[in-house]
């Protein structure tokens, strides 16, 4: 018998290390993360978020869980919208993301309403029914067993409740995908190097977002997990689509 393996990016590892190995990248990241947000997407990834925000339909008073929400973008918004009467809570897997997205919050001001949990999206600590919108933004692709994480989102929404996936995608376009793989596999690394020191976590970014489920397979994963009326919406040409799904 062989141990199960799953991918890496381009690898094939046991399905053990993989988690520690996305650690890794975020650990090493961690420091220059939000700057290389904006320097890859020049600055959209702001746009692409606050799209996410108004498709989740989240509302005053309601109870958000913000998976793999690293250094807080995400919360901030879900935050506002909740209001006094709301509560978000930030989670990510990685102590360190998590750290700087509490610090980052509380530098701006954002003190109240929020709470702060290192857990695995495959084994969420939370009571069934718990929340009225789970988001997880450029996180699924890191985890190990997505339909796992899926279920158990599913099972921590309240009927009624909402799960969205922003998450980058499959481009559209032939020729758009020729620009955008060269700019993935050659400039992206390029800009990781001069800029955060680290080439081979952004190769790994440009190899993940190829080996993750494409819109329709992510879909029908969704639907497989439980979730009703599951549609997506591309944006930039498919580099990035919002999934939606509803728990009844």
């Amino acid at each position: 018998m062989t141990d199960p393996t799953t991918h890496f990016g381009f690898r094939e590892v046991p399905t053990g290390e993989k988690a520690k190995l996305v650690r890794s990248v975020f650990d090493s990241v961690a420091g220059k993360y939000d700057l290389m947000n904006d320097l890859m997407s020049m600055g959209i990834h702001r746009i692409w978020k606050r799209i996410a925000l108004q498709l989740s339909h989240v509302r005053y008073g309601e109870k958000v869980l913000d998976l793999a929400g690293g250094t807080g973008d995400m919360t901030a918004l879900f935050r506002e919208r909740v209001g006094d009467k709301g509560r978000v809570v930030l989670s990510d897997i990685n102590a360190e993301m998590l750290k700087r997205g509490r610090d980052r919050l509380i530098d701006d001001g954002v003190a109240e309403g929020v709470d702060y949990a290192q857990i695995d999206a495959e084994k969420l600590p939370f009571p069934d029914n718990s929340f009225d919108c789970v988001c997880i933004a450029f996180g699924l692709r890191n985890v190990t067993h997505k339909d796992e994480a899926l279920k158990s989102m599913h099972r921590v929404l309240k009927p009624g409740g909402r799960v969205i996936v922003l998450e980058f995608s499959e481009a559209q376009g032939a020729l758009f995908k020729k620009t955008y793989d060269l700019y993935s596999f050659k400039l992206l690394p390029l800009i990781g190097k001069l800029v955060a020191g680290d080439e081979e976590s952004y190769r790994y970014l440009a190899e993940s977002i190829r080996m993750h489920p494409n819109q329709e397979t992510l879909k029908n994963m969704m639907a497989e997990a439980g979730f009703e009326r599951c549609e997506y919406f591309n944006l930039t040409q498919g580099v990035v689509a919002i999934h939606r799904g509803y728990k009844v």
